[in-house]
């Protein structure tokens, strides 16, 4: 696993991706379009856009939407999708933000799970912290994220079957370690054909953690929810902050 990079995830998974995460982004674009409205005006940046899911829409709702993405093969599926060609999309580390550009953005967010594949507290930390320095005062940073459930991981690790088919199986092994709050799984596409494998590391944080990052970075929490839809978070589940950027610096 010493080979596992940014890029690693999106080039062994892209052509499967889309297929596999069929999550429905209309409840997200919504939530980020009226976002855009309340904030300042200027670009916003989606931090490992991907094969394009959230941005893609939300673009054609008139938003000046930009990407960073440290796999080429996910951003060519983001490509070849009608809208996605008009998106300019950096490749490289997230936790770099926008390292070709001077530009300063009035919202940056990223969704599902994706914050969490910065392997280390350190990365997390920056990546914050290079957010931060690129939000126009006033803007917001936001983040969906899974809480941990770490309770699933019987002796730290777990197999889980998503898919049983007559002609395929699909799996999660996943081994956990506590201390450094990572997931090191593979997804496992078994079928007649033979067997493909996929790796997917996560570095997890905790909610208070996220805040702690959020506060040395210079950036106050405006609200946390338990989805799109602004349901009450309940400690469970994929859930929303928004950070924002104090439009005055504290003195």
């Amino acid at each position: 696993m010493d080979d596992y990079g940014p890029e690693t995830y999106g080039e062994l998974n892209a052509d499967v991706y889309d297929e596999w995460h069929a999550i429905d982004p209309t409840e997200a674009v919504r939530f980020l379009a009226e976002l855009v409205k309340e904030g300042p005006a200027g670009p916003v940046l989606e931090l490992a856009v991907g094969t394009g899911r959230v941005t893609i829409p939300l673009a054609a709702q008139g938003v000046d939407l930009r990407g960073i993405d440290a796999s080429e093969a996910m951003v060519a599926r983001m490509r070849a999708k009608p809208g996605g060609e008009r998106i300019p999309v950096t490749i490289g580390d997230m936790a770099d933000v926008a390292p070709d550009t001077d530009d300063q953005f009035a919202m940056v967010f990223v969704v599902f799970s994706t914050f969490f594949f910065l392997m280390t507290q350190e990365e997390q930390v920056r990546c914050f912290a290079n957010v931060a320095q690129r939000l126009l005062p006033g803007g917001r940073f936001v983040l969906e994220c899974p809480m941990p459930d770490v309770a699933r991981y019987d002796r730290d690790q777990r197999v889980e079957a998503h898919h049983v088919g007559l002609d395929q199986v699909r799996l999660t092994a996943v081994r956990h370690d506590p201390v450094a709050q990572r997931f090191e799984g593979h997804h496992v596409l078994i079928t007649n054909g033979g067997i493909r494998l996929a790796p997917a590391f996560m570095r997890y944080a905790w909610p208070s953690e996220l805040d702690l990052m959020a506060r040395l970075a210079g950036l106050e929490c405006r609200g946390r929810w338990g989805g799109w839809r602004r349901e009450p978070f309940r400690g469970q589940g994929n859930y929303v902050t928004v950070y924002e950027k104090p439009a005055t610096p504290a003195s």
